[in-house]
């Protein structure tokens, strides 16, 4: 008689047991699932965007008042093409650390100074190690009113990463584009200065440098990969779960 109740209690056990396994389980194949779902979604994304931005970069490029009115709405700048007037204020580059068909070197930024006395910075393209120093490339030191197109850029907000060393200000050398720290070290009156970039395109400067047309678009798209990973575990979990179901059944 004494064994009725433990046997009793033992199924019980078993039966919470079961219930539990089966909640873990559909709780699992759910976030599986979703986390597929969501990558998949990323995808279209991601393919969206780069078809936006291989757009942007072979349309008319619109003037400088344009892009800013874009700017001012909240819609996204990157990546379009642009044009702007100025006269350079060669005396003010800047430096950007950078690397350029596997030569090292420097993105020149220099500001513009617009008729109406604003400033916008232009990252006129790449130099190597050795001609950082604007006396070294007189040729490619533009006097006088000059019209620069390429494509704008927004303004960083922070350093994009704890891994990107901090700004050498004193010997002008910059390891991210850090406009404000720019300004600064230049002697701008920071409300003149416009809060983007424009990356000059490939049009040729007197003296072959700087060398033009610089911008790196780089977004991985790794999306599908990692959809096919969330969906594949979420299929072996059926799988296991399946041997399990059938297992206990015999």
């Amino acid at each position: 008689m004494t064994d009725q109740p433990t046997a009793s209690a033992a199924r019980r056990g078993g039966g919470w047991k079961l219930v539990a396994s089966v909640v873990l389980f559909l709780a699992a194949l759910a976030l599986l699932l979703a986390l597929g779902t969501w990558q998949v979604q990323r995808l279209h994304w991601k393919e969206a965007l780069l078809a936006d931005i291989a757009e942007r970069q072979v349309a008319a490029p619109v003037p400088l008042s344009e892009i800013e009115a874009m700017a001012a709405a909240g819609t996204d700048i990157e990546y379009r093409r642009v044009t702007a007037t100025g006269t350079f204020l060669n005396d003010k580059e800047r430096h950007f650390f950078a690397t350029y068909e596997g030569m090292t070197g420097f993105y020149v930024y220099t500001p513009l100074q617009l008729a109406d006395g604003r400033i916008l910075f232009v990252n006129r393209g790449f130099v190597a190690y050795e001609d950082k120093e604007a006396s070294r490339r007189p040729q490619g030191q533009l006097e006088g009113q000059q019209t620069v197109t390429g494509l704008a850029r927004s303004k960083l907000l922070q350093k994009p990463s704890f891994l990107v060393p901090d700004n050498d200000l004193a010997k002008n050398i910059f390891y991210w584009k850090d406009l404000d720290r720019m300004a600064e070290t230049d002697g701008l009156p920071a409300d003149k200065v416009l809060p983007l970039f424009v990356d000059a395109d490939a049009t040729p400067n007197p003296g072959g440098i700087p060398i033009g047309a610089v911008t790196q678009i780089d977004l991985p798209n790794s999306h599908l990969a990692y959809a096919f990973t969330w969906y594949g575990l979420a299929a072996a979990l059926v799988v296991v779960g399946g041997m399990a179901f059938f297992r206990r059944r015999g």
